[in-house]
């Protein structure tokens, strides 16, 4: 062997070495990207556990005002049936008059409408109810003739729901975004490289599928 060359062994010795490093070199790189995962996950999962928490705040808010409307709109259904029967008398004496063909007393009854329930007997005029076999049987029959309270308390019954629905999106997206958690975590704990790797790759999937489906999400209320 000329001098100053390796010996076998020293050879080999060299080799290992390169190869430990290289290894290392590896364990290194992965062992970033599950610390970078870690630190993305754990940012989304707090926002996302605070848009939760905050649609189920404006859910039970709005569910609340929606049971207060109805129990305002309960407390007035008497009101109401008194207003339904006026409106009821004040038609009936126009229908009498417009079947005698009375327009004095036609129009008579029609100046003791309620503003309200002339918005409804002109919709109703317009379905041309005397030759219209399909036209509602009444101005009560139309869609404009309405009680707002209860309309409102439907409205607020239904945003609430929605509201509710949104929080129970956000956490089903915490979920995911634990389930990475969990996944990154155990990762560290395998020697095998591939198992590592393939931990990663799962958790890195879930988390793109988390975060399409956060941004398709509305933002929690101020």
């Amino acid at each position: 062997m000329a001098e100053g060359g390796l010996s076998p062994s020293e050879v080999g010795r060299e080799i290992a070495g390169h190869a430990h490093d290289e290894g290392a070199r590896r364990d290194w790189v992965i062992a970033v990207i599950e610390a970078s995962l870690l630190a993305v996950v754990a940012v989304l999962a707090a926002w996302s556990g605070y848009a939760s928490a905050k649609w189920a705040t404006e859910s039970r808010l709005d569910l609340a005002r929606a049971s207060t409307a109805r129990t305002e709109a309960a407390s007035e259904e008497l009101v109401a049936t008194t207003t339904r029967n006026f409106d009821a008398s004040t038609f009936t004496a126009w229908f009498v008059a417009d079947v005698a063909g009375n327009t004095d007393k036609m129009s008579l009854a029609e100046r003791r409408f309620r503003p309200g329930f002339l918005v409804a007997f002109n919709a109703w005029l317009a379905t041309n109810p005397d030759t219209n076999p399909n036209a509602p049987p009444g101005p009560t029959y139309m869609p404009e003739y309405q009680q707002p309270d209860q309309a409102k308390a439907d409205s607020l019954y239904a945003q609430g729901s929605q509201d509710g629905t949104r929080g129970d999106d956000y956490v089903r997206i915490t979920v995911y975004l634990a389930t990475v958690l969990f996944l990154i975590a155990i990762a560290g704990h395998f020697q095998i490289r591939g198992v590592r790797i393939g931990l990663i790759v799962v958790g890195g999937a879930v988390l793109v599928f988390s975060v399409v489906q956060l941004l398709g999400l509305p933002l929690p209320p101020a």
